[in-house]
């Protein structure tokens, strides 16, 4: 018969072994979500550095559960429908989304302009609800997607929440640039900031789209605040004075729906 310590030591190999594969299926899926075309078990390969012998087993697994769907060859896969489904799920169950949605659409009403709705995630914004303008011509960011807190006038708003040694410490180094104009100096991160917290609300032209000019302003509802709006304008519509407008008008909306999270309890 085995000894107790034996025993403990085979399951922990277990234990192990399952947890390796949950994180690599875990790992799949994210390689999955950030890449818009099929990926073949080759590509799989490279992007993650898995055994080979390790990906037929997880993606069979993915497959079946419905996380993942192949071409008609079956060598080529891309997210299933069970992505969606889990996703909605954290919106559904998110009590905050219902008024910020109601927020946005006013907001967008009164401006023209997209509106969005994010949430400071480690050092990403997710964006977590959207309202396309009616005028809209360019490609702008949908549920779901991440971009670098530092490139997006809701991450800048969503850091001046923050202390300076916070946002040093939550930061990449080097920060990656999305544009020409992306701050990619942590002073400069760290002094927009500092604008954002006199101004109420921050902005930036061009650093996370070309031809996008963006302001935000947190939803204080939580200490240090982990929600933000923002507007995004084309360039060539906006002037200073009218995205100075804008900005000022979020912090207006942004109070406002703080203020109605509180009343009904969320935090």
């Amino acid at each position: 018969m085995p000894q107790p310590a034996e025993v403990s030591s085979a399951a922990g190999g277990t234990d192990a072994a399952g947890v390796k594969s949950a994180r690599r299926a875990i790992d799949l899926v994210e390689t999955f979500a950030a890449q818009p075309s099929w990926l073949s078990l080759s590509d799989l390969h490279v992007q993650t550095g898995f055994p080979r012998s390790s990906l037929h087993g997880l993606l069979r697994t993915l497959l079946d559960a419905g996380w993942l769907e192949a071409d008609s060859s079956n060598t080529r896969y891309r997210l299933g429908v069970r992505a969606l489904i889990c996703g909605t799920a954290y919106l559904d169950r998110d009590p905050a989304i219902r008024y910020a949605t109601e927020a946005l659409e006013e907001l967008r009403e009164q401006t023209g302009f997209t509106t969005h709705y994010a949430r400071l995630i480690g050092n990403q914004v997710i964006y977590l609800e959207t309202r396309e303008s009616a005028n809209s011509t360019y490609l702008t960011s949908k549920i779901g997607r991440t971009l670098p807190a530092h490139a997006t006038a809701l991450g800048k708003a969503l850091l001046a929440e923050l202390t300076r040694e916070e946002v040093a410490e939550l930061l990449p180094d080097p920060l990656p640039a999305l544009t020409p104009n992306t701050l990619v100096s942590l002073d400069d991160v760290l002094e927009a900031c500092a604008t954002t917290q006199e101004r109420g609300y921050a902005a930036e032209i061009g650093e996370g789209t070309p031809g996008i000019r963006c302001v935000a302003a947190v939803v204080p509802y939580r200490i240090p605040g982990t929600d933000a709006i923002s507007c995004s304008m084309p360039i060539e519509q906006t002037t200073d004075a009218k995205a100075r407008k804008v900005g000022e008008l979020l912090v207006k909306v942004t109070a406002q729906l703080a203020q109605r999270l509180r009343r009904e309890g969320i935090r």
